[in-house]
């Protein structure tokens, strides 16, 4: 991955998520948690931030949405749980330090590169917690590899991407493309990216837009193109999986790109089988929106997970 480029102000050079990333990995590593680059087959390496030490803990996964990579995205679930159970989170392929020189652009290559990168790291059972992008590869994951994916929770995502689920999506935020909208060129467009998937966005000045373009927009292009051009599914060719994992949703109550009603198309997908929590005044980012809250949820449904397990 380039480095980020630097932007000269006042006299000085400086990107603040060059400054910043380095402080996060710091707390991760002083949560117990250290980063490690795993060889799927040659030409193709997942990058994981994983326990330090050996651990008997449950293990759950992080998966990330289109706009971060893994440890920006769930780096406040991680700091909230790792000391309770064996927290692994990847970088999807072309975003972070996770890199693959295979054509394959699918969401179920992404799910087999997670799988056999968890395989490696000795997980053999684990829960999934899948944000938007990561819930759809979350959900490829249940169904090719369901002795490997125990339970999941999934936020703010869909089971498939299907043509009319991109149409009403993209009329909702006012996109003629989902590449439009997740792969911004622009200050404005991160601004407006960030805006639609907040209920609320607060205040931020106007460098550190710039500085986000610069450092998490500027690498793989093209690949991330093409991820979403593999990501839409035709309606005709979509057929729901049979699942027999434990399934939670949590989601942003204010969430407009994939609404109450894709919830509810979600739900009945699922047959009944799973359970869903909302948090209000929350938008598609709500774990980063409201961190608190999420992280309470989120703790309750692993506590409820676990406990069945042991029952079970």
């Amino acid at each position: 991955m380039k480095e980020a480029k630097f932007i000269e102000r006042g006299g000085e050079m400086v990107n603040t998520l060059s400054l910043y990333k380095p402080l996060l990995h710091g707390l991760m590593k002083l949560a117990g948690m250290n980063r490690k680059v795993v060889e799927i087959e040659s030409g193709t390496a997942i990058n994981f931030w994983v326990p330090s030490d050996e651990t008997t803990k449950p293990a759950v996964v992080f998966l990330h949405g289109f706009g971060f990579d893994g440890i920006l995205t769930w780096q406040f679930q991680v700091l909230a749980l790792a000391n309770k159970y064996a927290v692994y989170v990847p970088d999807f392929l072309f975003f972070g330090d996770s890199t693959t020189d295979k054509s394959d652009r699918s969401p179920a290559f992404q799910a087999e590169c997670m799988a056999k990168g968890l395989w490696k790291l000795g997980v053999e059972k684990c829960t999934v917690v899948g944000l938007s992008y990561g819930g759809m590869v979350g959900f490829k994951m249940a169904e090719m590899y369901p002795n490997l994916v125990d339970s999941m929770v999934i936020t703010c995502s869909v089971m498939a991407l299907t043509e009319s689920i991109t149409r009403d999506g993209l009329q909702r935020i006012g996109f003629p493309s989902w590449a439009h909208y997740l792969i911004p060129e622009t200050v404005k467009g991160v601004k407006i990216l960030l805006d639609v998937a907040f209920y609320k966005l607060p205040w931020i000045p106007n460098f550190i837009y710039k500085d986000i373009l610069e450092a998490m927009y500027s690498d793989h292009r093209k690949e991330r193109h093409e991820l979403l051009e593999d990501l839409i599914v035709k309606d005709k060719n979509f057929t729901a999986p049979n699942f027999t994992q434990r399934i939670h949703l949590l989601w942003g109550g204010d969430d407009i790109i994939f609404d109450k009603t894709e919830v509810r198309n979600l739900m009945e997908l699922l047959k009944g089988k799973a359970t869903l929590h909302c948090i209000e005044r929350a938008g598609h980012l709500v774990e980063l929106e409201r961190p608190f809250v999420y992280n309470r949820q989120l703790k309750k449904i692993l506590a409820s997970l676990h406990e069945d397990g042991k029952e079970n």
